[in-house]
């Protein structure tokens, strides 16, 4: 049923959830205990689960019955901000569709003359002020929902980001659209970094699941570190379970994407089997880079597409290239992401 026709439903409900809309709540019970989340039904069978307490970021993604998304053997853990050190992130990480890694500072620890930074940042250990929430509203028939808020990554005498992230959609579109601005509010140039990790799980991942990109690869170390399977697939297949990806096994290609005529790069993962995939498009001048990373483990099976403003290369080492971007005070970046759920015939048909 098309919703987005008003004449289907118009005079015959009460109120907008019987469409979809977005529902905040707090957590009860877990690790997770005590946390704000916003639950997003798009009224498509796409539903989605904002942990407002972790950034602002995505865990749980559903499209009908089909997880999207990976979750980690921790899930749901409540934000732990001084979990910045070495690789403390990984113990605070739940998976999730979305998760963000930066944003002065993403990839492994590193350290400089300039201080010392753990895993992937601050940011997914970050509360988000909560600024509005809109609805879709059925007597006017304006579908669209909302909901966005501010991040901050700040410390006295440094630098001091600040993000603003609108969640939105329409009710009737299997669409998620994610827009960030990124404003330096010190009063000096601050680094900035940003990766956008899309953690996609079984049963949207399985065994011959394609992965589809386009555009030149190479692999995060030397060729002999990349698997067999990658060494015939080139990062384009998922693997069934590998004993090699047991603990910190994994694969991990940096690739510089294709942009169309219109700079948007289009990627995603497609399982023809289900006649279900996820879209994923961002804008090539705003995040140049797209990892893929394959972590094919028994029990810990995940992949993900990343837009990413550099490999995950760390602070030291982009400033150390010259690739580390500086924003300078009052100066904004904004960054655009748009996932959405494929099925059916478009499924088999997504090609690059």
């Amino acid at each position: 049923m098309n919703l987005s026709d008003p004449s289907n439903w118009k005079g015959k409900l009460s109120n907008f959830r019987q469409l979809g809309g977005i529902e905040t709540s707090i957590l009860d019970n877990g690790a997770g205990r005590g946390t704000r989340i916003a639950w997003i039904n798009t009224g498509t069978g796409l539903r989605f689960k904002v942990v407002l307490d972790r950034g602002m970021d995505i865990l749980d993604a559903f499209h009908n019955e089909f997880s999207l998304s990976w979750i980690s053997n921790a899930g749901h853990v409540a934000a732990q901000p001084f979990s910045n050190q070495g690789i403390d992130w990984l113990r605070t990480f739940g998976g999730g569709l979305f998760t963000t890694c930066g944003i002065s500072s993403m990839g492994p620890p590193n350290e400089d003359e300039s201080g010392s930074r753990g895993l992937h940042g601050n940011y997914s250990n970050t509360p988000a002020e909560l600024i509005s929430v809109k609805q879709p509203d059925i007597y006017s028939g304006n579908l669209d929902f909302e909901i966005a808020g501010i991040i901050r990554e700040t410390t006295t005498f440094g630098p001091s980001l600040e993000l603003k992230r609108t969640i939105s959609g329409t009710i009737g579109e299997a669409a998620i659209h994610i827009k960030d601005e990124v404003t330096n509010r010190g009063n000096s140039p601050a680094p900035h970094m940003v990766l956008y990790h899309i953690n996609c799980g079984w049963p949207l991942i399985n065994e011959g699941t394609r992965i589809v990109w386009q555009g030149e690869i190479q692999s995060k170390d030397a060729d002999a570190s990349i698997s067999s399977f990658n060494r015939e697939h080139k990062f384009t297949r998922c693997a069934a379970p590998l004993e090699a990806h047991a603990a910190f096994g994994e694969d991990v290609a940096f690739i510089n994407p294709k942009a169309d005529k219109n700079d948007q790069v289009t990627c995603g993962y497609m399982n023809d089997e289900l006649e279900l995939g996820l879209s994923i498009s961002f804008s090539k001048k705003q995040m140049p880079w797209l990892i893929n990373w394959q972590h094919w483990g028994k029990n810990e099976y995940v992949t993900a597409l990343e837009p990413a403003t550099n490999p995950p290369i760390g602070q030291a080492a982009a400033r150390e290239n010259g690739s580390l971007i500086f924003l300078n005070p009052g100066v904004s970046r904004k960054y655009e992401i748009k996932l959405e759920v494929v099925r059916g015939a478009k499924v088999k048909e997504f090609k690059m």
